[in-house]
């Protein structure tokens, strides 16, 4: 299971209507690792500012490794934390989080990141079976 979901939130769920804000809580109850890996590196863009802020490091363990590729592969959960944070989320690897301002400034700089080329570019043998 990928989130730790309340009964009360499932319950809004099953009359169709969520609070994004009780989901968003439920994400980051669910998923610490990946939460504070965001938080962080929406805090290091607010300071440093810059095009982007990215996270290199491998996650600890395979939990935590799970929980960022919970967060960033699910649609949901990924757009409930762009619209909570005010950035755009990329994904390289199965670590290389990286935050973008919603700026249309670094377009050209996200494209870039994401691109073909920029995953390739990317790549280490130590990463193989991430």
């Amino acid at each position: 299971m990928s989130l730790d979901v309340s009964p009360a939130l499932l319950e809004q769920a099953e009359r169709g209507e969520v609070d994004e804000a009780a989901f968003v809580d439920c994400v980051r109850t669910s998923l610490p690792f990946a939460w504070e890996m965001i938080s962080s590196l929406v805090a290091q863009l607010e300071v440093e500012g810059g095009e982007f802020a990215d996270n290199q490091t491998p996650p600890p363990n395979e939990q935590a490794r799970g929980q960022l590729l919970r967060a960033l592969a699910s649609d949901a959960i990924r757009g409930a934390l762009q619209r909570h944070f005010g950035v755009r989320l990329a994904f390289q690897n199965c670590h290389r989080v990286a935050v973008f301002p919603l700026d249309p400034a670094v377009d050209e700089r996200l494209a870039r990141f994401t691109s073909i080329r920029g995953q390739l570019l990317n790549q280490s043998p130590e990463l193989r079976d991430c």
